[in-house]
């Protein structure tokens, strides 16, 4: 009888010590996120997190950490008293800070102007940088044309030569500091075919290092079903390949599609965490929530279906300073994570606001992430 409850209450302990393992490693899980719905909040803004000149456009920058212990942003930039050229004089350049959220100090321009015979030897624009096997990736839009300025400062206006030349390319260097090998092919190329989504043109590449090996991007397109210059519709859509310097094999369904909507989203940036594939996406004018105007969340399972996230809203128009100010900003888009040990800690948007002759002044920030 003695021995027969001695075995009865040794089975109960060791059940609940099983049982208390089993609700440890729940809970763990859902602290890691594991296959969680990712929610993305902010903390305020440092003001040594404003990358901006006087004189100078920013936009677009992305963000790594060097092995010099630096932090190492590469952006977009050209002379503001130009207009908004983007199209035609943009430059990749390169700045540094001891912090991601900075103060950033401009060192060079990492991918010049190399001549109009290159495909991207006019323009460089948009970058995106990556560590993959100790090398650096520097994912980028390029194009080539006549130079010409239609825009002027208070006024808008495309060079169609350049906007349908965008393509898609990537700089390979040993260090952030360079030099950077560029190539006198683009990495995506527009497809042959009149009718493929991207008979026009390629742009705004975002890769990401699949679980299972090799690479996924997602790019914009343009294709050329809709009459006239400037082409149509413009989508986005996947491309994966074994290799960080292609080839990339294009699929032809296009994603961050929403009905009733031409052109519903811009500058996705991808990653994978916690089991899924995610992404933050400009939405246009409010095709996915009622927020008008924002930054949106979508994850995806493989990688290429993707759906709006539980979390949806990323971002409205704004940056809260740690000054207790609040800004409005005429847009915030272009969003690139800095991804730290796994974990997402900002979140790189290029922003701007109208001066008062109504011209445009861009810059970039670096928002801190919530843990």
């Amino acid at each position: 009888m003695k021995r027969n409850l001695l075995f009865i209450m040794a089975a109960v302990l060791l059940l609940a010590a099983c049982a208390g393992k089993q609700n440890k490693q729940k809970s763990g899980e859902l602290l890691s996120g594991k296959k969680a719905d990712l929610k993305i909040e902010f903390k305020k803004v440092p003001s040594t997190a404003k990358f901006i000149n006087d004189t100078i456009s920013i936009w677009g920058g992305s963000l790594i950490k060097g092995e010099d212990g630096l932090y190492h942003m590469f952006y977009s930039r050209w002379k503001k008293e130009l207009g908004w050229v983007w199209e035609t004089h943009s430059e990749i350049a390169h700045a540094v800070a001891e912090s991601p959220f900075g103060p950033f100090k401009h060192v060079e321009v990492a991918l010049p102007i190399r001549g109009a015979e290159y495909w991207d030897g006019l323009c460089t624009h948009n970058p995106t940088i990556h560590k993959f096997d100790g090398k650096y990736y520097l994912y980028y839009m390029g194009n080539t044309g006549d130079g010409k300025i239609y825009s002027r400062p208070g006024k808008i206006q495309l060079n169609p030569v350049h906007r349908n030349n965008q393509r898609i390319g990537v700089a390979v260097a040993d260090t952030p500091n360079g030099p950077w090998k560029r190539f006198d092919k683009p990495l995506v190329d527009v497809s042959p075919d009149s009718t493929a989504l991207d008979a026009l043109l390629t742009s705004n590449p975002s890769v990401t290092q699949r679980p299972d090996g090799g690479y996924l991007m997602v790019y914009k397109a343009v294709g050329k079903k809709k009459p006239g210059i400037w082409g149509g519709p413009v989508v986005h859509c996947v491309a994966t390949s074994d290799s960080p310097t292609g080839p990339f094999e294009k699929y032809d369904k296009p994603v961050f599609q929403a009905e009733g909507h031409d052109f519903p989203a811009e500058d996705p940036f991808i990653w994978y965490q916690d089991g899924k594939y995610r992404a933050i996406v400009k939405d246009m004018h409010g095709a996915f929530t009622n927020a008008g105007r924002s930054l949106v969340l979508f994850d995806s399972e493989d990688g290429f279906d993707w759906n709006l996230a539980k979390n949806p809203l990323v971002s409205t128009l704004k940056i809260e300073w740690k000054n207790g100010e609040t800004q409005h900003v005429s847009h915030l888009e272009r969003p690139q994570l800095y991804i730290e040990d796994g974990k997402p800690l900002a979140l790189l948007c290029a922003a701007d606001t109208k001066d008062e002759d109504g011209v445009l002044h861009s810059f970039n920030v670096q928002i801190p992430i919530k843990q």
